[in-house]
């Protein structure tokens, strides 16, 4: 089924829903790859091979939201890391649609009082950036090495497809905004971050951690840590947890 939103003539964006598949991202990934256009989102009522960062898997019971599209980046714009910055903003102000205040943290985890709410995947296939979105939105899992909350845990679990055409449209207008530049971005989502000096470790891909204090984000989107002999560091990549 394709649900297609329009805002005049601009098409902003199509969502096409399929039963089951393996995974969205993969999915889109293959789209992408046969010339699909940017503002089609895919969205499965279940995933058979759902996945995380690092390759963890995403357990896609009925009832939540598992999602993917794509942005055909361009020359001159934003780093396309950056677009994770964009997802996280575009999720929140969804969220807080179907009244939940999400907070968020570094680079796109939306969290209900400590526990994590949603994922967000972003992989590139040539000039596309694929963002896939998991979000608990009827269930979250019990058996993880973090805390996990969802929708239905702090009032009525949204609809899946109109929480999905509600993201899309959400998605679309903070992507124009990136493209002229990442300052709204960057600002929105300090906004709606933990506060400054929140004590965060970071995991970095070689095993280490990095212990510090949230400094806020450089004028790329990265993670700035103050560390305790008063230097700051910048992080591009890595797990970040709240201590």
């Amino acid at each position: 089924m394709d649900r297609r939103r329009r805002e005049g003539a601009v098409l902003i964006a199509t969502v096409r829903t399929v039963a089951e598949t393996g995974s969205t991202n993969a999915d889109m990934a293959e789209l992408a790859r046969s010339g699909a256009s940017e503002g089609l989102w895919l969205r499965a009522e279940r995933q058979t091979a759902g996945k995380g960062r690092q390759g963890r898997a995403w357990q896609s019971p009925l009832g939540n939201l598992y999602i993917s599209t794509l942005v055909r980046t361009r020359a001159g714009e934003p780093s396309p890391a950056t677009l994770a910055l964009v997802a996280a903003v575009a999720l929140d102000e969804t969220a807080r649609v179907f009244g939940v205040e999400p907070m968020l943290k570094w680079p796109n985890d939306l969290l209900v009082n400590g526990a994590k709410l949603s994922g967000i995947l972003l992989e590139r296939v040539g000039d596309a950036v694929i963002l896939g979105f998991g979000v608990n939105l009827a269930h979250h899992p019990q058996d993880l090495d973090r805390r996990t909350t969802s929708f239905a845990a702090h009032g009525p679990a949204p609809d899946p497809q109109i929480f999905a055409e509600t993201l899309a449209e959400s998605f679309a207008r903070w992507v124009s905004r990136w493209r002229e530049g990442i300052a709204p971005i960057r600002e929105r989502w300090l906004a709606r971050a933990h506060p400054i000096d929140t004590a965060l470790t970071a995991r970095l891909a070689d095993g280490s951690s990095i212990d510090g204090l949230f400094g806020g984000l450089d004028s790329e989107g990265a993670l700035i840590l103050r560390l305790a002999d008063g230097t700051s560091h910048v992080i591009h990549a890595a797990d970040v947890f709240l201590l």
